[in-house]
């Protein structure tokens, strides 16, 4: 149960606000961070005056498909905090032409308007061209007035968000509209300062392009390595479905057609016509398993790890709860190297169940829950980088779905993933396409990194200013 959350509000407060007594506009901070910027001392122009636009792409029913060549890669409004977007679904390049809104361009900021309100992100290189769902407001800025990396560091600071959320409507579904935030006001400090803003944020986002153009290419090499390719969601989907088939098998470990389905055994069968090893074969002994159970006391910070569930493994960002140190088990933190994937989920092309994640640097003070599946390979059978490059790939995401087993929420036929085949290439590549994964990981979270220094950067100045 959460901690009751309580304020004291003053009574001017409650005169603008035409006496609401519902606790939304008043524990946002919004009032807070209003009232802190009119007290500073410097120019403040309306987010109208410094964009070129603020637009969503309207509502209009989605056409999907599977096969790239027909088709965009889609961000819905959750995916905007995503880090890896390989995954993303696809929509009719056609309804992408009728309607060029849903397009869109470096360095707008994007902030999800409807449900969950006010996360944010900055369109780095690789976003570029996307399309994004009506969810997302964009906010394109006008670059001879305000650099767009400085824009967005104000947007998701401290005294940005409170002013984007506080504009919501709705009583279930709350939503905001672009003339709900025309009017924010925007600190200017003078160009110098605006400059070295955006240069950290942009060098930020080129970062996040790199990161992802080698986890991409990681995975290409693993596969080409051993003469493979990994297969792509179009062939999968393309090949029959296989609603009737039999299977010869003495000794059963499942009933679940499922799991025996033709598609899966093709894709088992050509890595094992290559050099391979089976996963706990490579995994450490005992490691190949879903996370310990802890108690969720929460602490401040200090005293805490941040607890990283499902849903925020894949997060760019997690904003998992801080879990006291002393109710956490030793075993539930991140271990170098380690791939952690969903490890329960349902079988929506557009679920996260089976995706999976590489834990290092900063991700190894955090704890992740039970419900994440471990995979640690034993570094002197196979790199641990180069494990993931593999898990990370459609070939295992579709593997490991083949072995769910549950009814409604699905989990991994424990016998099954075991004796999962893996592609084996020579050690030194195995070490080349290590070292790949590990510079894209760090490059992800050195521009982490800039994107909280930029940001803190701009919120020590406002409120050094306004002190």
């Amino acid at each position: 149960m959460k901690s009751l959350k309580w304020k004291v509000v003053r009574s001017a407060w409650l005169e603008e606000g035409g006496r609401r007594l519902d606790c939304n506009p008043y524990m946002s901070g919004a009032l807070e961070a209003r009232d802190t910027l009119e007290r500073l001392a410097c120019r403040k122009d309306k987010l109208s005056q410094v964009t070129l636009g603020m637009f969503d792409s309207g509502r209009e029913s989605r056409k999907w498909v599977d096969d790239p060549s027909y088709g965009v890669r889609y961000m819905g409004s959750s995916a905007i905090s995503l880090a890896d977007l390989s995954s993303l679904p696809l929509i009719s390049t056609k309804q992408v032409e009728g309607n060029p809104k849903l397009l869109l361009e470096e360095g707008w900021s994007l902030i999800t308007r409807s449900g969950t309100i006010g996360r944010m992100a900055y369109v780095r290189p690789d976003m570029a061209g996307l399309a994004c769902s009506e969810d997302v407001l964009r906010v394109v800025p006008n670059p001879e007035r305000i650099p767009p990396g400085y824009l967005y560091a104000f947007l998701s600071s401290t005294y940005g968000v409170p002013l984007v959320v506080a504009g919501t409507y709705g009583a279930i579904i709350q939503h905001i509209e672009p003339e709900h935030i025309a009017n924010l006001p925007v600190p200017r400090f003078g160009p110098e300062i605006e400059a070295g803003i955006h240069a950290t944020m942009d060098e930020a986002a080129k970062l996040l392009s790199c990161y992802q153009r080698l986890i991409r290419e990681a995975t290409h090499e693993l596969f080409r390595s051993v003469g493979l390719r990994d297969i792509s969601a179009t062939e999968w989907h393309s090949q029959d479905i296989n609603i009737g088939f039999e299977v010869d098998a003495p000794d059963v470990t499942s009933l679940r057609a499922l799991n025996f389905n033709p598609r899966f055994l093709a894709l088992k069968k050509s890595i094992e016509s290559r050099p391979h090893r089976r996963l706990d074969e490579i995994c450490i002994p005992g490691s190949l398993g879903r996370g310990v159970r802890f108690k969720r006391i929460d602490a401040e910070p200090s005293f805490a790890y941040q607890m990283i569930g499902q849903k925020e493994l894949f997060w760019l960002k997690p904003e998992g709860r801080w879990i006291a140190k002393s109710a956490m088990d030793s075993e539930a933190l991140g271990i170098a190297g380690a791939t952690m994937v969903a490890a329960q989920g349902t079988l929506g092309e557009s679920e996260l169940f089976c995706r999976a994640e590489f834990v290092w640097g900063p991700w190894t003070q955090m704890a992740f829950s039970e419900h994440i599946l471990r995979v640690v390979a034993d570094e002197s059978v196979m790199a641990r980088g180069c494990l993931f490059a593999f898990m990370r790939s459609e070939t295992a995401f579709r593997m490991l779905r083949s072995i769910s087993t549950g009814s409604k929420l699905q989990d991994h036929h424990y016998k099954m993933r075991g004796a999962l085949p893996v592609p084996y290439p020579d050690h030194e590549i195995q070490l080349a396409i290590h070292n790949m994964v590990v510079t894209a990981y760090e490059a992800r979270h050195r521009a982490v990194a800039l994107i909280e220094e930029a940001t803190q950067l701009l919120e020590h100045r406002i409120a050094g200013i306004q002190s």
